[in-house]
């Protein structure tokens, strides 16, 4: 029975038996105990030390322990089916997304990374189908993978995280659980949709200080529908890949190129040859010269940054008084303030081979620069007459009435001349 016990319990449990008093019968009932205690706490069995070091990672003894604080990283999975891409499985206090979303929306960031934060299927969708390049998706439920090109996903972390943390860092009300970082699209790398590129028209937007994101992502999707084959921005304009523009743009960034934060002397090497560039101006100095409020406020100028021209005025007004000749005023005046002839939008302005126009902000309106432009191209004013005493259009409004009238110049144009190729002149 001894042996039994020792062989049983070990050594040292033997030993401690025969140091307890009460006899045999106090050891047995210690020794029934012990056993006890083995069954519910049983041994873990460890392989030998050779296929410990085998499964054990490279560069590091499988028995040395784990740092202090170190959490498991997370294991990939797949759907519930077995097939679609790989994904991680955010744990709790997984603070990637916060990080990530917070970063995203800084425009200093996205300058310095070259990374924009998209949210939501369709436009994330848009964007795989443009060819931007995704770097990592977070998403609540395997159903939204389901409806995004999986070859275009290879080699893109995917993370999967509750809806309730996408809800926290989502600027939606109603969000659809899909939040993506992607390098920020090239625009000569991008491959726009053919409808569109069959539909497009040598007609180009130019936007000069164009502060509002709501106004700039509105004007992009009226410049996608009319059919414009691109749109340039100038320095001062609200970048066009923060998230309210986006949101705005309703897809129109993967539809047509956006060339962002340019200045004006590169804006005519964006142009196609023999462009003819034009203004919008709501205010026509033909037939409100003698109305002109001078109040300072943007709506009362139109969308030419008048209150920036009143104070050259009175430069002029002061210089008047000190020049000694007329032609020293006449230069100065001309130096400010370049003169264009002005017509109505639903004049014809597209008889040159290509046509620009150029909307302004509704702060600043346009600069000066915009209008010398359109002076060297022979450009003119573009206006759009509203009943007197009505404020002016904002500038989105402005710019799809003139976009899509540009478009129906365009088409009828074309149609004219393919008319007169298949009946030509006799004689």
């Amino acid at each position: 029975m001894a042996a039994l016990r020792r062989l049983t319990l070990g050594p040292a449990a033997a030993g401690l038996l025969r140091a307890q008093p009460g006899g045999a019968g106090a050891g047995a009932a210690a020794g029934r105990r012990w056993v006890r205690a083995l069954r519910r706490s049983p041994v873990r069995v460890l392989p030998p030390r050779k296929e410990q070091g085998a499964a054990a990672p490279a560069g590091r003894d499988p028995a040395e322990p784990k740092p202090k604080g170190a959490r498991p990283g997370p294991a990939p999975e797949r759907s519930p089916a077995g097939l679609g891409p790989r994904y991680e499985k955010a744990e709790p206090g997984d603070r990637r997304l916060g990080k990530v979303v917070t970063i995203a929306k800084s425009k200093k960031f996205r300058d310095q990374h070259g990374k924009i934060l998209l949210e939501g299927q369709r436009l994330i969708k848009d964007a795989l189908d443009a060819g931007a390049v995704p770097q990592t998706l977070f998403f609540s439920t395997v159903g939204h993978l389901k409806e995004l090109p999986e070859e275009k996903l290879k080699k893109t972390t995917l993370v999967k995280v509750k809806f309730e943390d996408i809800k926290n860092w989502s600027d939606l009300i109603a969000p659809q659980g899909l939040i993506g970082i992607f390098s920020r699209p090239d625009h000569a790398k991008m491959t726009y949709p053919a409808v569109q590129l069959r539909n497009s028209l040598p007609l180009s937007l130019i936007c000069d200080n164009l502060r509002d994101p709501g106004n700039l992502g509105t004007i992009l999707r009226s410049a996608a529908g009319a059919g414009c084959s691109k749109v340039l921005l100038t320095k001062g304009c609200v970048d066009p890949w923060e998230p309210k523009v986006l949101r705005a743009g309703m897809g129109a960034h993967f539809r047509l190129p956006i060339i962002a934060n340019l200045e004006w002397e590169s804006i005519s090497n964006y142009l196609p040859t023999d462009t003819q560039v034009h203004v919008a101006d709501s205010h026509d100095p033909r037939t409100q010269d003698k109305m002109e409020d001078v109040s300072g406020k943007a709506s009362s100028y139109g969308w030419v940054s008048r209150p920036h021209n009143l104070k050259a005025q009175i430069g002029r007004e002061d210089l008047a008084f000190d020049s000694e000749s007329e032609e020293e005023e006449q230069g100065t005046d001309e130096a400010w303030f370049p003169e264009l002839d002005t017509q109505c939008y639903h004049e014809n302005w597209t008889r040159a081979p290509a046509a620009a126009v150029v909307i302004g902000g509704e702060t600043h309106g346009l600069s000066t620069e915009a209008l010398r432009l359109a002076e060297s191209t022979g450009g003119k004013r573009l206006i759009i007459p509203v009943v007197p005493g009505v404020d002016s259009l904002n500038s989105a409004m402005a710019a799809s009435i003139l976009l899509f009238e540009g478009k129906r110049q365009l088409q009828l144009k074309e149609k004219q001349e393919s008319k007169r190729q298949k009946f030509p002149a006799l004689g």
